[in-house]
């Protein structure tokens, strides 16, 4: 689970099984409509979860 800052001051909220690779698609504007149209986004906040139940009620 993470947590983007948009250049709009706009936050996403998200869930990957890979940041890193997740990340670089959100830069690229290969993420979310969202964040495509706001980049660059800037990482604030993650978390691991083993589950992904865990994750979404987080």
């Amino acid at each position: 689970m993470y947590i983007l800052e948009c250049s709009d001051g706009s936050y996403y909220t998200g869930s990957t099984k890979n940041l890193k690779i997740h990340l670089e698609q959100h830069q690229n504007g290969n993420g979310a409509n969202h964040t495509a149209k706001r980049l660059p986004v800037i990482l604030l906040y993650y978390e691991e979860f083993q589950r992904i139940d865990e994750a979404f009620y987080r």
